[in-house]
C-alpha cells in the first residue's frame, strides 16, 4: 500500500473524528465553559492521556512496532504472534500495578501536576474524585496499542483510526443524555472515558481476531525477545517521559494562572491538534512499520524516499493550516464555541493561545516524520537526548514567557520548543547518513510558503468583508466562516497548480506502489 493512499485511510477516519470532537468540544464549551469545573476535567483527562502517549503511544509503539514487524518478516506469523503475546503478559502486569498506584496516591498526584489547584479545597477535590474515575482508560487504551500495533504492522489501518471516534461518540453521548443525572457535567464525561477505553478494546481485538491473530493470555515470562522489546524501550520510555513532562510543565504552571487558563490552552490545543491528528499522526503511524519493514529487508535506499514524500505530504496541508490560525483565530473560536458559558473574553484568551500553538504546527507534523527514522531502526536512545534540550528550552521559555503573556506565553514556548526538537531530529538523521533532502523537497517548500502567503492575505482580506456576519446571529455566523474556509482552500489550491507545486504526476508518484512497497 502506498504512503498516500494508507496516510489517506488513517486520516480520513482521523478527519471524522475530529468533526466529532469539535462538535464534543461545542457542547464542553457551551455546557462546562471555561471556569472551574472545565479545569478540573482537562486535568482528569490530561493524566491519563499522558501516560497513554508515554507508554501506549510512545515507548510502547515506538519498541513493540518495528520488533513486531522484524519478526513477521523473517519468521513469519506464528512467531510474530507468540511475540505479541508476550509483551501482552508483561504489559497487562505493569499497566495493572500503574493503575492501582495511580487509584490510592492521587491527591498526591493532583498536588503536584496542579498545585495550583490546592488553594481552593472544592476545586482540588472535584480534580481528585475525576481523575480516579479516568484513569482505568489507561489500562484499556495501552492494551488497544498493542493491538493496534499488529494491526499496522499488517499495513491495516482503518481499524485503530477510527477508534477515536468510539471516545467522541461516548463523550458527547454524556454531554446531551446524562449532564443532569450526576453531580456535575465533569462526573459524566468522566465516566465515558473510561467506558469509552474499554470499548476500544473489545473492538480492537475483535478486529485483530478478524485477521487472523487471535491473542491468548499467557503467565508473564521475562523471554529473549521481551528482553530486547525492554531494552530498547527503556530509553523510548525516558524520551516520551520527557516530551510529557514538557505538557506536564504547561499544565503545572497554567494552574497558577488565572481560573480558565487550562481550559484556554484545551481548547486551543483541540484546534490545533486537527492537522496534527489528519496528517501528522496518520503519517507517523504509516511510516514505522514501513521503515521498519524496509530496513529489515535492506531496502535503505527507499527510506529516504519514502521520509521525502511523507515531508511533502505533511507540509502541503499544515503551512497553510498554520498561516490560517495565526490571521484568523478569533473567528475559529467565536464561531465554534462562544456560546452559553463560554464568554467573548474566553474566545479572545482561547484565540491567542492558538495563534500561539500555530507556530509550532508544522514542527508537531515533520517530527512525527522524522521520529520513525529512528524508531525503525531500534534507536531509542538518540530521540531522548534530543527530547531532554528541547525539555530545557520549552523550561526556560516558559518562565520567561508566562509573566508577560499568561497562558498564551506557555503555547508560545511549546510551539519554540518543538522546532528545537524537529531541527535536532533533522540534523541528526542527515549527519548519520540516513536520511537527506531531495531536491523535490526544498523545491516545494518555497512553493508551499509562497503559496500559504498569497492564501493568508487573501484569508485576511475576507475576514474584514465578513466581520459583520461573523457578529452576528449562528446563521450568519456559519456562513461567514464558510466564506474564509471556502475562499482560503480554493485559493490554495489554486495557487498551487499555477506556481507548481503540485501537478498531476506527483500524484501519481505517490501512489506508485513500487516507490513505497
Amino acid at each position: 500500500m502506498s504512503i498516500l493512499k494508507a496516510t489517506a485511510i488513517f486520516g480520513s477516519f482521523t478527519f471524522l473524528s475530529r468533526i466529532l470532537g469539535f462538535v464534543r468540544d461545542i457542547l464542553m464549551a457551551s455546557i462546562l465553559g471555561a471556569g472551574i469545573v472545565a479545569d478540573c476535567f482537562v486535568v482528569a483527562f490530561k493524566l491519563p492521556n499522558f501516560f497513554r502517549r508515554l507508554f501506549a503511544e510512545g515507548a510502547f509503539s515506538a519498541s513493540f512496532v518495528p520488533l513486531f514487524s522484524a519478526t513477521l518478516e523473517k519468521e513469519g506469523k506464528q512467531e510474530a504472534l507468540n511475540f505479541a503475546e508476550e509483551a501482552l503478559a508483561g504489559l497487562l502486569v505493569a499497566l495493572l500495578g500503574l493503575v492501582g498506584v495511580m487509584e490510592l496516591f492521587t491527591p498526591a498526584v493532583i498536588y503536584v501536576l496542579a498545585g495550583g489547584f490546592a488553594d481552593d479545597a472544592a476545586k482540588f477535590s472535584l480534580a481528585v474524585v475525576l481523575t480516579r474515575i479516568t484513569f482505568p482508560f489507561i489500562l484499556f487504551i495501552s492494551l488497544v496499542s498493542l493491538l493496534g500495533g499488529i494491526l499496522n504492522a499488517l499495513g491495516r489501518f482503518a481499524e485503530t483510526a477510527a477508534l477515536p471516534i468510539v471516545l467522541n461518540i461516548c463523550l458527547i453521548s454524556a454531554l446531551v443524555f446524562a449532564q443532569e443525572v450526576l453531580e456535575t457535567p465533569a462526573h459524566a464525561l468522566a465516566i465515558a472515558v473510561s467506558l469509552a477505553g474499554f470499548l476500544q478494546l473489545v473492538l480492537l481485538y475483535m478486529a485483530c481476531r478478524k485477521a487472523g491473530y487471535r491473542l491468548h493470555l499467557r503467565w508473564p515470562r521475562l523471554t529473549p525477545r521481551v528482553r530486547e522489546l525492554l531494552t530498547i524501550m527503556a530509553p523510548a520510555a525516558l524520551g516520551a517521559g520527557v516530551i510529557q513532562l514538557n505538557l506536564m510543565l504547561d499544565m503545572i504552571l497554567a494552574s497558577h494562572l488565572p481560573d480558565g487558563s487550562l481550559s484556554f490552552l484545551f481548547y486551543a490545543d483541540r484546534l490545533n491538534q486537527l492537522p496534527i491528528g489528519v496528517i501528522g499522526v496518520a503519517l507517523g503511524t504509516v511510516l514505522l512499520p514501513l521503515l521498519a519493514r524496509e530496513i529489515a529487508a535492506g531496502n535503505e535506499g527507499q527510506v529516504s524516499a519514502n521520509q521525502n514524500r511523507a515531508i511533502e505530504m505533511g507540509l502541503f496541508f499544515t503551512i497553510p493550516a498554520a498561516v490560517a490560525f495565526i490571521i484568523v483565530p478569533y473567528e475559529l473560536i467565536h464561531v465554534l464555541l462562544e456560546r452559553n458559558q463560554f464568554t467573548a473574553e474566553d474566545t479572545r484568551q482561547t484565540a491567542l493561545a492558538l495563534a500561539a500553538y500555530a507556530v509550532g504546527l508544522p514542527a508537531y507534523v515533520l517530527a512525527k516524520v522524522f521520529s520513525p527514522g529512528y524508531f525503525a531502526r531500534k534507536d531509542t536512545k538518540t530521540p531522548v537526548k534530543f527530547a531532554m534540550v528541547a525539555l530545557m528550552v520549552n523550561l526556560v521559555l516558559n518562565i520567561a514567557l508566562m509573566i508577560p503573556f499568561k497562558h498564551v506565553g506557555l503555547a508560545l514556548a511549546t510551539a519554540i520548543s518543538a522546532w528545537v526538537n524537529v531541527a535536532l531530529l533533522c540534523t541528526g538523521l542527515i549527519r548519520r547518513g540516513q536520511y537527506r533532502f531531495d531536491r523535490m523537497v526544498l523545491t516545494r517548500l518555497g512553493r508551499y510558503v509562497l503559496c500559504s502567503l498569497g492564501m493568508g492575505l487573501l484569508v485576511w482580506q475576507l475576514s474584514h468583508l465578513v466581520a459583520p456576519w461573523i457578529a452576528g446571529e449562528l446563521s450568519a455566523q456559519l456562513v461567514g466562516l464558510a466564506v474564509l474556509v471556502i475562499g482560503g482552500v480554493a485559493s490554495y489550491v489554486v495557487l498551487a497548480f499555477v506556481v507548481g507545486a503540485v501537478r498531476r504526476e506527483d500524484l501519481d508518484l505517490l501512489t506508485r506502489r513500487r516507490a513505497v512497497k
